[in-house]
């Protein structure tokens, strides 16, 4: 099992937190983000660990791990960036988690357990963490529902109420290479220019769309979050979420 962490963007909405590094650089409870979900990976047996690099990639050279470059990320998005670990993601499984965000162990350790094609894990404790974040916590959440046989059935809609939201996707996924192949020809398959608009909950709300691949969604309820803006950091920093498991803290 090897692990992909996406780390090529900027994160524009964090503003000055950003100007001399990417987004998985901000730091979170006194560390960065990146080693936050570096030592969870680890914690959960996952040893290989590769970067996708792009915006001020020569920052991230000091974690000395392997690379990859996706030179457009200002122009593209985060599948554009995936795409560019093909090599290890078309061979291997794969566990890829986003660099904005925070979780503990067990949710990569509930990603390399599963043997779907395609899995992704589903925040049961969203609804606490977006009223912390927001005074509404429809204004930022989208659509999730799961069907009866544990796969995906609805994402990346606009809400209208809170009974539209089973959970919220959190930016981890796992691929086995044939699910990495047939995700790949659905994102493809979207357009000419899928790999400057196509978000990831946007692919799989496609991949729904295609009839496949199909999406096991593994419910998690331990600590985690996502950093978008600078006022989440005082957020979860209040609340400690996240930084109590073993190998949290250095």
């Amino acid at each position: 099992m090897r692990a992909v962490i996406l780390a090529a963007g900027r994160g524009s909405r964090l503003g000055a937190l950003t100007d001399d590094g990417p987004k998985g650089l901000v730091s979170l409870a006194g560390r960065p983000l990146l080693d936050w979900q570096i030592a969870a990976l680890r914690a959960a047996g996952i040893a290989d660990i590769a970067l996708v690099t792009g915006y001020r990639a020569e920052r991230l050279l000091p974690y000395d791990l392997p690379c990859f470059h996706n030179p457009d990320w200002a122009e593209t998005n985060i599948v554009a960036s995936l795409d560019r670990a093909a090599d290890w993601l078309s061979r291997v499984p794969c566990l890829v988690s986003y660099s904005d965000i925070f979780y503990e162990p067990a949710a990569p350790a509930m990603l390399r357990a599963c043997d779907a094609p395609l899995a992704i894990t589903s925040g049961e404790r969203w609804r606490d963490i977006w009223s912390a974040r927001f005074a509404d916590p429809l204004a930022d959440a989208e659509t999730f529902r799961v069907a009866a046989d544990g796969t995906l059935a609805d994402i990346a809609g606009r809400p209208a109420s809170l009974d539209e939201i089973e959970g919220q996707y959190m930016g981890l996924l796992r691929f086995e290479p044939a699910g990495w192949t047939a995700f790949r020809a659905v994102a493809e398959a979207t357009g000419p220019d899928w790999r400057r608009r196509l978000h990831m909950t946007g692919a799989l709300r496609a991949c729904l769309d295609a009839g496949g691949p199909p999406v096991r969604v593994l419910r998690y309820r331990g600590r985690w979050g996502e950093v978008d803006e600078p006022s989440d950091l005082p957020v979860y920093e209040k609340e400690g979420i996240g930084f109590d498991w073993p190998g949290g803290h250095k």
